[in-house]
């Protein structure tokens, strides 16, 4: 049986992967999307699904910039307890960034966990190393503002952590510096053969990423890089179909075969990573040097890997992904993210119209507080959503509608408002690099008409479609709109519902019938 890759399609960067007893598991960054640190399980590493999400309450996301929060987080066990270490960033703002690095524990992964621990502000991307001899090494990447050109990730640091009276303790040492890729981070540590291994990600996360892996008898060093680094990578292979490909974590299978979760992404036309970076999965083994070495050979990420052995053969085949919602309660389903706010009663509810989700209008749709905004990741090429709300706006500045959305500077927004002297009608909106604009087009709506919106994304392409009333006949909405703005940064494009309210918060309401999406990779193929 072949493992095809990649694994977690969609926004699932970088990736953490550990075994318990016979069960896998990854957790992903989630950026300044809520819940935070999506967690998927596996009995084989061929089949994987959504399992929770851990980070709820421990975190305040209000006010982070685009790209920043939830980054890189680690998932061990040892002492009968889950162990996750994560980043809040709070600010990139060169030459300096705050970033705040934490622990928590649970008994079980779906908790219930600890309050979070705090452990440094030095660097990001934090993981913690249980030694044999029981101790406990904190790692993460050490970001030194002093260093005029770009490479300001300047090595690994390790401090050790005391977990009964959960503090740091001694003075931190860097144990590694930078290769000639540069901008080390997401170090992880395993014991082999004698050996502590130091497995980073190096070279920045767009195509020049890499996993670079060094060796050392001491924890502390000196570590010694493999002679023939990078380790794995596709920044030689710029038209491979995989791209970006680094910010490995290794697991053990219960037979004594090995694997590496690494990020990647799948660039459509080449060029655009509109999906954002996912997670791949490579086999691979410990040569005759002791070094780490893909089972297929050479550096390059392959798009199917072989499964442990003794995987039962469920045959594969490229089916469409499909997440329907009718919003029948009484919880919101978890596939859901919001954006630095969770969605609670106050502005997103399923029982204050039974069959209906109804959403409270928040502010702007470039609000870093109070967006109200239900969004899922968008895991295929070619898709269809489709959506029904029933809206009463007053003013023009109060919208609901459905939306793409890379992050506040890049959206595309197709919305029932009102404009004076007009009525109801249906608009759309546009940013891109944080460039503005209104399709100048009005579509005048019926007032006591529920309004059916959708969206066919093809590559790079999306063409979005409304309707009017309980049987629609769709129409188009506007013109073709190249969506190949949507990409870059560290997360990927999300389409979700939305209602804002500029003319008072909260002041209205949008009640959304269903939420479809039918991925069509499949039928391109």
């Amino acid at each position: 049986m072949m493992i095809q890759n990649p694994i977690l399609k969609g926004f699932n960067p970088d990736p953490c992967i550990t075994r318990v007893e016979n069960t896998y598991y990854i957790v992903v960054s989630s950026f300044e999307w809520l819940p935070g640190v999506r967690v998927y399980e596996s009995k084989d590493l061929a089949h994987w699904e959504h399992c929770t999400d851990i980070l709820t309450d421990q975190v305040d996301l209000r006010g982070n910039p685009k790209n920043c929060s939830i980054w890189a987080p680690q998932l061990s066990y040892a002492d009968n307890l889950f162990y996750l270490l994560y980043t809040d960033v709070k600010s990139t703002k060169r030459p300096f960034k705050d970033v705040h690095n934490f622990v928590i524990t649970a008994p079980s992964i779906h908790g219930p966990w600890s309050e979070p621990v705090y452990l440094n502000s030095s660097g990001f991307d934090p993981s913690l190393f249980h030694d044999e001899d029981g101790r406990k090494w904190l790692l993460n990447a050490l970001w030194d503002y002093r260093m005029l050109e770009s490479n300001k990730s300047s090595g690994i640091v390790m401090q050790e952590y005391d977990s009964q009276q959960q503090r740091l303790i001694g003075e931190p040492v860097k144990i590694f510096d930078c290769t000639p890729l540069k901008k080390t981070e997401a170090p992880h540590i395993y014991r082999q053969n004698g050996y502590y291994y130091l497995v980073t990600a190096e070279g920045g996360t767009g195509t020049g990423h890499a996993v670079t892996v060094a060796r050392s008898k001491q924890i502390s060093g000196p570590y010694e890089v493999d002679p023939h680094n990078p380790m794995l990578t596709s920044r030689d292979q710029l038209n491979f179909p995989l791209q970006c490909a680094g910010h490995g974590s290794l697991v053990q299978t219960p037979d004594g075969e090995w694997y590496m979760a690494h990020l990647c992404t799948r660039p459509v036309e080449g060029k655009y990573a509109i999906l954002g970076r996912e997670t791949a999965l490579q086999q691979v083994y410990w040569n005759d040097e002791g070094w780490l070495r893909l089972t297929a050979g050479g550096h390059t990420p392959q798009l199917e890997v072989p499964a442990p052995q003794g995987t039962i053969s469920v045959k594969q085949e490229q089916q469409e992904y499909i997440f329907e919602d009718f919003f029948e309660g009484p919880t919101l389903d978890k596939t859901w993210n919001t954006l630095r706010i969770l969605a609670d009663d106050s502005w997103c509810s399923l029982s204050q119209r039974p069959g209906y989700l109804r959403i409270h209008a928040g502010e702007s749709i470039q609000s870093l507080f109070q967006h109200h905004v239900l969004a899922i990741r968008q895991t295929d090429h070619h898709f269809r959503v489709e959506t029904a709300l029933e809206y009463q706006a007053t003013s023009y500045l109060q919208m609901a509608g459905l939306l793409l959305y890379l992050n506040e500077e890049d959206y595309l927004y197709a919305y029932v408002s009102y404009e004076e002297g007009v009525g109801k009608v249906l608009r759309m909106m546009r940013c891109e690099a944080n460039s503005f604009t209104l399709v100048p087009q009005v579509i005048v709506l019926q007032s006591d008409l529920p309004v059916h919106l959708a969206v066919e994304v093809h590559a790079s392409h999306a063409q979005f479609y409304y309707g009017v009333g309980d049987e629609p006949a769709w129409k188009r909405l506007f013109e073709i709109q190249d969506i190949s703005f949507l990409t870059g940064g560290f997360t990927g494009n999300f389409v979700g519902i939305a209602a804002h309210d500029m003319q008072q918060f909260q002041g209205s309401y949008a009640d959304f019938s269903h939420f479809l999406y039918h991925g069509k990779d499949h039928l391109s193929s």
